[in-house]
């Protein structure tokens, strides 16, 4: 599978400089928690009701996009508990025994936070339903015939899994959460908010006018607002007074290749590639990917999503077209309608 470039300045995946600054910018509590409101009303309540019959809460499912704030609710998770957290993540975790490790280590209510989930490999998964359900996990000892199955009783716990594809995770293991939670994109309001909160912490001062500015092209998520607000103080300090104003941060932004809508030098040169030279497509993939000098994965699972939930691309049976919306931000005029009798298949996979 493709992985998001980390030169991107839009990539949603976090960078180690995101990883540092994002420890000092994570809200402690639900209070400080912008956004989601749907979810933070929902989690509140699962929370508070734990507390009130003095047990651990039940296991929490949070899935969406990468850098929307699951690792943040994890944490404020632990802290409304009360409660220690364990970090790990399914990649990390190949083996049952990896698991087993990790479980029979937990304390009473402590939280064991698994980012990515659903990458966790078949055999940990299939011990993790009876540590969910049950709190115990049986330990295999010797091999063949002779293997012998041990109990292990496990304190009880929370399991806060992260998720950026729920689809993937198998039922028997999605039906174990009592809470599920799917995130959702940030309006531009909220994400304003969310730039004004860091710039505080950061030291910056920001106009109304300059949040809005970096709110429009962070592409609905708060890491990507974050990194956008740091990369135009750095311009704002060494181009300007150090304040964010509309035309600071519309400047640095297009130095950093990052236009109006959000769209980086990757985006436009698939959209470039799809109206100029295939006249808006339909084209295959393959032919789109070749075009624009990149993987063909890297087009379909690093440019594509943007791009269609834009609704400047969309993916069809015979190929990717460009939608109207993207002749016009792209500043081009598409061409006039082709007769019936042609079928426009030439660049099909």
């Amino acid at each position: 599978m493709a992985r998001e470039s980390r030169d991107r300045l839009v990539a949603a995946a976090p960078d180690g400089e995101d990883r540092a600054v994002e420890a000092a910018l994570r809200p402690r509590d639900l209070g400080e928690f912008i956004g989601q409101e749907r979810v933070r009303g929902q989690l509140d309540l699962v929370l508070k009701a734990a507390r009130a019959r003095g047990a651990t809460a039940d296991h929490v499912l949070l899935s969406g996009a990468p850098g929307l704030g699951k690792t943040t609710l994890s944490m404020i998770i632990a802290a409304e508990m009360e409660a220690p957290i364990r970090i790990s993540s399914g990649p990390a975790i190949q083996h049952a025994g990896d698991l087993a490790a990790i479980l029979s280590s937990l304390q009473e209510g402590e939280i064991l936070f698994l980012d990515e989930i659903h990458r966790m490999s078949r055999p940990a998964e299939e011990m993790l339903y009876m540590a969910m359900e049950d709190f115990r996990v049986d330990v295999i000892v010797g091999k063949g015939p002779g293997a012998t199955a041990i109990p292990l009783e496990l304190p009880p716990f929370t399991l806060v899994g992260a998720t950026t594809r729920a689809g993937l995770l198998p039922p028997p293991l999605r039906d174990r959460f009592g809470f599920t939670a799917h995130m959702e994109f940030y309006a531009p309001a909220e994400l304003e908010r969310v730039i004004h909160r860091s710039a505080g912490l950061l030291d910056v001062e920001v106009r109304p006018e300059g949040a809005a500015e970096i709110a429009g092209r962070s592409r609905g998520t708060p890491r990507i607002a974050n990194r956008l607000l740091r990369r135009v103080r750095d311009y704002a300090q060494v181009k300007g007074d150090g304040l964010v104003t509309r035309e600071i941060a519309a400047t640095a932004l297009e130095v950093y290749e990052v236009d109006g809508r959000g769209l980086d030098r990757l985006d436009r040169s698939v959209l470039n590639a799809l109206l100029r030279l295939f006249a808006g497509g339909p084209v295959g993939l393959s032919t789109l990917a070749v075009a624009v000098g990149e993987e063909r994965e890297t087009v379909e699972e690093v440019a594509e999503p943007f791009l269609v939930r834009e609704g400047l691309l969309a993916r069809t049976p015979r190929g990717r077209v460009a939608t109207p919306a993207a002749w016009s931000h792209m500043g081009l005029t598409p061409p006039r309608q082709r007769g019936e009798g042609s079928d426009g298949s030439l660049f099909e996979e």
